[in-house]
């Protein structure tokens, strides 16, 4: 397939037709850079997008709901099985690559300081639970990507190169014929919820898990990488992950969304903040389970009675917890509860096109992020104000925090120069579409 037909595809399946070129370019690159190589043409190419999180901050890993979408911006991958047990991946925009044996590199505790770092990191937890979990399949590949998706931005640039690596690998091996596959995923909803525990080590089904990249993260990135639809933003529930609903972006509206310029790498200095707002829920849940009717996850206990709430902010209070005062538990108990049930309000706000209510859900969720979940820096929370000063529709940030990025919404026929006016970073998006095979 051609650069250029790539593209085209893509539109044909929905990708605003602004970005049609610059996915060409980013499809030439790798293609470029694959043959190149010498090893002959890809026999697999995917798109993979970044995510936008509209409402829906730290609630997926307690079994709430959120509101997302996939970008258009995002990776480029291109793969080709070897007859040997080697993979060799390249990074076609930064000139980096990485190279070991399946069958000796991927043992637990086998990581070298080389590959225990950056993307690296991610290439060889994924390679790892392919080769836990299934067994002598044939991982050996050559595969080059290249990505737009700002790093570390909250964007979810680490999510989308884990589920782009594990689907061209497991399209190379045709991991989809094994019976463990077979057994375990179903559809994508399946898959998706696979690949979020390739990166949290969580096991899924009778896939075993493992120690992923070290963040105790949920999985709505992968659900929207995996499962989001063109145009429009889905609603999912989690734990299990479930398709709720999904709604259009009016079509005289866009988004245009900034990285901060502050880096939150979850597997570097924010993995610690991230990760305690993730024990937070996880103590919830603990307090619940120790005097009511068992739950399988916050919002489950939540959703049990009329009451629930109420009943556990009393276990919170009178609650005794090292490193967790009644006060810290109470916060993170708030902001659930509130940003959980944003959602079908915003959902209920996108269909009417009701632009007052989106702005205040927005507000109010960028001010329990700053005030109850205090993950929030100085740059995020002036960039929401500044967009709303320029005059957006609604504005907040989006991402696990501690850095990340920003969205804003706006009318269609003001979103570029909204842009230009607002960060040097900033570009406009419309929900494009999910992983695809080309």
């Amino acid at each position: 397939m051609t650069p250029a037909r790539a593209a085209e595809r893509l539109g044909e399946l929905g990708l605003d037709s602004r970005d049609i070129e610059s996915r060409r370019s980013l499809f030439e690159l790798v293609l470029s850079r694959f043959t190149g190589r010498g090893v002959g043409a890809p026999e697999h190419l995917f798109w993979v997008p970044g995510r936008l999180e509209v409402f829906g901050k730290h609630t997926d890993y307690a079994g709430g709901r959120t509101l997302v979408s996939a970008v258009p911006r995002g990776f480029a991958i291109a793969a080709r099985p070897r007859r040997d047990a080697r993979i060799h991946l390249a990074d076609a925009a930064r000139g980096e690559d990485v190279s070991f044996d399946t069958t000796v590199g991927t043992a637990a505790g086998t990581e070298t300081p080389a590959m225990s770092t950056g993307w690296r990191h991610y290439v060889h937890t994924v390679v790892r639970r392919l080769a836990r979990n299934f067994p002598g399949a044939a991982l050996g590949a050559d595969l080059v990507f290249a990505s737009d998706l700002p790093r570390a931005s909250g964007m979810s640039s680490s999510s989308a190169l884990m589920v782009g690596v594990a689907a061209a690998l497991g399209r190379a091996a045709e991991l989809e014929r094994r019976p463990e596959w077979r057994d375990n995923i179903q559809n994508t909803l399946d898959a998706a919820s696979y690949y979020a525990c390739i990166e949290n080590g969580l096991s899924f089904g009778a896939l075993a898990g493992d120690a992923g990249v070290g963040t105790h993260g949920g999985s709505e990135d992968h659900a929207a990488i995996v499962c989001g639809k063109a145009g429009r933003m889905s609603a999912f529930g989690f734990v299990p992950m479930r398709h709720v609903t999904d709604v259009e972006l009016p079509e005289d509206w866009r988004f245009v969304l900034t990285p901060s310029g502050v880096a939150a790498d979850k597997t570097g200095g924010a993995r610690g903040p991230y990760n305690r707002l993730a024990k937070g829920a996880e103590v919830l849940l603990r307090l619940w389970n120790g005097t009511e009717p068992h739950a399988s996850s916050l919002a489950t206990a939540l959703t049990s009675s009329p009451d629930a709430a109420d009943r556990l902010r009393a276990l919170a209070v009178a609650s005794r917890v090292e490193d967790w005062p009644p006060t810290s538990i109470l916060s993170r108990l708030d902001h659930f509860v509130g940003e959980d049930a944003r959602v079908p309000l915003a959902v209920a706000a996108f269909n009417e096109a009701d632009a007052d209510v989106l702005g205040r859900l927005a507000a109010e969720s960028q001010r329990d992020a700053e005030a109850l979940l205090g993950n929030q820096v100085p740059q995020t929370v002036a960039l929401a104000d500044a967009a709303r000063g320029l005059g957006a529709l609604a504005a907040c940030s989006f991402g696990a925090g501690f850095g990340g990025s920003v969205w804003a919404l706006v009318h269609g026929d003001e979103a570029a120069e909204f842009a230009q006016r607002w960060h040097p970073a900033a570009f406009v998006a419309r929900p494009a579409p999910p992983l695809t095979v080309l």
